[in-house]
């Protein structure tokens, strides 16, 4: 193992060039994911005859497919027939569908957790369905639903991995590059890049916790 060798500006300037768009990944699918999620988690929780069944079997759908097969055909068989997306937002895309599904579900059980009890008082009250969903369920269910969306947007930061089956330069990818040009820096590589997934990961778990304690 060679520690001075990988730690060289030049292979530390390109892990953390890898670093930075796996952030830029992760920060661009969290914001989308969580968008698509809320809709599709309150499309589904509102059961609508024909929109909550459309929006159950897309998640369903979704939810029962490997993210990994989601990025490489956003990634590699779109642009194969003509439609063209570049590897960034292959990545952003394939984890924001994939995401938003896991989100929808947290959105439609923390809904379901809210009291019928208040819903049906704000309705018998005169508010609309629509003002009953978005004043009273929606921001009760939120509160609840901080900390597994929280846990989410975890597991979605290290699924931001997965990107390396499309080769787009993110730090998995890019410490795959250093390690292979020199066999010692393969474990060092591999734990540099452990610790700055730990980080990462380990700050948004310690915000979930805070948080869960906050909503209880």
């Amino acid at each position: 193992m060679d520690f001075s060798g990988l730690f060289a500006w030049p292979n530390v300037h390109f892990i953390l060039d890898g670093f930075m768009v796996t952030l830029e990944v992760a920060v661009y699918s969290i914001v989308f994911s969580f968008a698509l999620g809320t809709v599709f988690g309150i499309l589904r929780y509102t059961r609508l005859p024909v929109i909550s069944q459309a929006a159950a079997l897309t998640i369903d759908l979704i939810r029962n497919l490997p993210l990994l097969l989601i990025i490489f055909f956003i990634g590699m068989v779109l642009p194969s027939i003509g439609f063209s997306v570049s590897l960034k937002w292959a990545a952003i895309t394939g984890l924001s569908i994939f995401e938003g599904a896991m989100i929808a579900e947290i959105v439609r059980s923390g809904l379901n957790s809210v009291h019928t009890g208040q819903v049906e008082a704000a309705r018998s009250s005169g508010l609309s369905y629509t003002s009953t969903l978005w004043h009273i369920a929606l921001p009760q269910a939120l509160r609840r639903m901080v900390p597994p969306i929280v846990s989410q947007f975890i597991s979605l930061f290290k699924d931001t991995s997965l990107a390396v089956i499309i080769s787009l330069p993110e730090l998995t990818h890019n410490v795959q590059i250093v390690g292979g040009q020199n066999q010692s820096f393969v474990i060092p590589a591999l734990l540099f890049a452990a610790f700055l997934y730990f980080a990462v990961n380990y700050s948004m778990s310690l915000i979930a916790r805070r948080l869960e304690v906050r909503t209880h």
